[in-house]
C-alpha cells in the first residue's frame, strides 16, 4: 500500500460493500476501526441511493486494542441480526481489523445464528475493490445457489452489476429489453437488487449473461462448472460489440435472433457532415478493463478516432488489455498510479481522453477535453436520467458522451479566434450578458498581461516568460495542441538560453520542430 491524493479502487472490503449494498435481504457486518466507518458516505452522497447501505460496523477504536476485541464483533453481529432480520450476512475485515487477526469468519461461526452466515477473506494488502466485489459475489452464489429446474421458456441470469458501478442501474434495464425483444426471460439479476432467495434461484436459467467480468466473472466461471450453464464472453457496449452480443446468444440457444435497431442513431451520425471534422481525432483510453476494451472499439470502428495509448487500473485485466494494445499497436499502460496516466498523456499529446474522473482532472491540467466512460466517477456520472451504456440506445448515449467534448472544444477554439472581434475580446465578457464586462482589468485588445510579469528574468534563468503577442499567437493555436506547442517553444527557448520568449521565437521553435 501506498499514500496517494487520488486512488482508481478501494480496498477489496469496499467491494463487498458493493455487492451487500446492491443487494436485498442481505447484510455485511465488518470489523473496522472507527476511521474505516465510510460506506455512508460513498452510496448515499456520491451515488445518491435513498437508504443507507446495509452494512454493520464493529468500530473499535485504539483504547479497544488493549483488551479482546473479539466480543465487539460478536455484539455487532448480534445486533445487526436482531435488529435488520436479513436472510444472510456476510462477515469481514477491513484493511486496518486484518492486523489485529481476530478473525470474523471463525467467530460467527460459533455463535450459533439461524441465518447463512458467509465468512470473506479479502486480502486487503495485496488485492483492491474489484477484487474484493468478484470474490464476495462469488462466494455468496457458492454457498446459496441450490439445483433448480429449468425454466419452460429460455431465460438467462444477468451478472455483475453491483451498487457503485458506472450506470449499471440503466445498463440493467436496457439490456432487459433487448433481451425480451429476442424472446428471452430474465431469470435473475444480481448482485443488483437481487435477494439470497433470488441467488437460489440463479440455477434454473439456461445460461448467464455475465455483463462486468470485473464483479461477476468468478461466479459465472462457478455456475458454468457446477450447474452446466454457460456465459457470454461478448459486452454489449457499441453498436459492433451489440451485434456480436446477439449472434453469440443465437449460438447459445440455438435459435435465430434478430433485434430492433430502429432506435439506433449513432452509425448515420458519426458519418454525417456535422462529424466528420472528428475523423482520426487521437484518443488516449484508460479506466476499468471492461469499458476500456469496448471504447477502443468504438473510437477506432464506429466514431474514425485514432487510438493513440490505452490501459487499465485492475490488474486482473491487464492481459486482454495488454492483448488489445497489441491489436491496435499502441502501449497498453497497467497502472494504478494516476501521476503514470497523467505522464503518458503528457507524452502521447492526444486530442481527446477517455476515462475516469481522475482522467477529467488531468485533461483540465492539461487542457485537453475528456469523456468519462469507467468508474471512478463524480456524482455528475450518475445521472437522475436515463443513461446507459449497454445496447443500441447505449450506443446512442455513448456518441453523446465522446462528441460533446469535441464540440464544445470546437465552440472554445473558434471563441479564441475571434478574441479580437468587438464581442468576442476578454473586455466583452460572456456573450449572454448583453456585452457588460465582468473582465474589468483584462486587456481590451484580447492580450494578456503575462508579459509584464517577472521583468526580472535573465538569459540562462529558469524563468522563461511569454512576451504578450507572443501568448496572443499562442491563444490562435487550436486548443487540443496548444498545450504541445506551448511546451516544444519553451523546450525551444531554454535550449537557446531565451529568458523570453517572443513571436518569432514561437515561430523559430515551429519551423524547428517542423523539421
Amino acid at each position: 500500500m501506498k499514500l496517494t491524493v487520488w486512488t482508481y479502487e478501494g480496498p477489496p472490503h469496499v467491494g463487498a460493500m458493493r455487492v451487500a449494498t446492491a443487494m436485498k435481504g442481505l447484510h455485511y457486518v465488518l470489523h473496522a476501526p472507527q476511521g474505516d466507518t465510510y460506506a455512508d458516505l460513498l452510496f448515499t452522497m456520491i451515488e445518491r441511493r435513498d437508504h443507507r447501505p446495509p452494512v454493520t460496523y464493529t468500530t473499535f477504536q485504539a483504547r479497544d486494542l488493549g483488551a479482546d476485541t473479539a466480543y465487539l464483533f460478536k455484539d455487532a453481529c448480534q445486533q445487526a441480526v436482531d435488529r435488520f432480520n436479513p436472510e444472510a450476512i456476510i462477515v469481514g475485515a477491513s484493511c486496518t481489523a486484518e492486523l489485529i487477526q481476530d478473525d470474523p469468519a471463525g467467530l460467527a461461526e460459533t455463535m450459533g445464528l439461524s441465518i447463512p452466515v458467509i465468512p470473506l477473506e479479502l486480502p486487503s494488502y495485496s488485492r483492491k475493490e474489484n477484487f474484493g466485489a468478484d470474490e464476495t459475489f462469488y462466494q455468496i452464489v457458492r454457498t446459496l445457489s441450490a439445483p433448480q429446474e429449468r425454466t419452460a421458456r429460455v431465460s438467462c441470469n444477468i451478472l455483475g452489476p453491483t451498487a457503485l458501478g458506472f450506470r449499471n442501474r440503466d445498463d440493467v434495464e436496457e439490456l432487459t429489453a433487448l433481451l425480451f425483444d429476442l424472446g428471452i426471460d430474465v431469470n435473475v439479476v444480481a448482485p443488483l437488487n437481487a435477494s439470497p432467495a433470488d441467488i437460489a434461484r440463479l440455477p434454473a436459467a439456461h445460461f448467464n449473461v455475465l455483463l462486468y467480468p470485473e464483479t461477476g466473472e468468478a461466479a459465472a466461471r462457478w455456475l458454468e462448472k457446477t450447474h452446466a450453464q454457460p456465459f457470454t464472453k461478448v459486452v454489449p457496449i457499441g453498436v459492433g460489440a451489440t451485434r456480436d452480443f446477439i449472434a453469440e446468444i443465437a449460438q447459445i440457444t440455438v435459435k435465430p435472433m434478430k433485434a430492433d435497431e430502429s432506435r439506433l442513431r449513432l452509425p448515420w451520425w458519426s458519418k454525417s457532415v456535422d462529424s466528420t471534422y472528428l475523423t482520426g481525432k487521437r484518443v488516449f483510453i484508460f479506466g476499468d478493463g471492461t469499458h476500456v476494451a469496448a471504447h477502443a472499439r468504438i473510437a477506432r470502428d464506429e466514431m474514425g478516432f485514432e487510438v493513440v495509448g490505452i490501459g487499465c487500473y485492475n490488474r486482473e485485466m491487464a492481459r486482454p488489455i495488454r492483448a488489445l494494445a497489441r491489436e491496435f499497436g499502441v502501449e497498453a499502460y497497467i497502472t494504478d498510479d494516476y501521476l503514470e496516466v497523467e505522464q503518458a498523456i503528457e507524452t502521447l499529446s492526444p486530442e481527446m481522453i477517455l476515462g475516469t474522473q481522475m482522467e477529467r482532472h488531468i485533461g483540465k491540467r492539461l487542457g485537453i477535453p475528456c469523456a468519462v466512460i469507467s468508474a471512478p466517477v463524480h456524482v455528475q456520472d450518475y445521472p437522475a436520467r436515463y443513461s446507459p451504456q449497454v445496447g443500441f440506445e447505449g450506443a446512442n448515449v455513448i456518441f453523446d458522451t465522446l462528441i460533446h467534448p469535441l464540440v464544445m472544444g470546437l465552440e472554445e477554439h473558434l471563441l479564441t479566434m475571434f478574441r479580437d472581434d468587438f464581442e468576442f475580446h476578454d473586455a466583452a465578457g460572456p456573450s449572454h450578458h448583453g456585452g457588460h464586462s465582468p473582465l474589468p482589468t483584462a486587456d481590451a485588445s484580447g492580450g494578456s498581461f503575462s508579459g509584464q510579469m517577472k521583468e526580472d528574468a535573465t538569459p540562462g534563468s529558469d524563468v522563461l516568460v511569454w512576451l504578450a503577442d507572443a501568448e496572443k499567437e499562442l491563444k490562435k493555436i487550436p486548443f487540443f495542441v496548444r498545450g504541445k506547442a506551448r511546451r516544444n517553444t519553451e523546450t525551444f527557448a531554454a535550449e537557446k538560453g531565451l529568458a523570453e520568449i517572443s513571436l518569432d521565437t514561437l515561430y523559430e521553435a515551429k519551423a524547428h520542430y517542423a523539421r
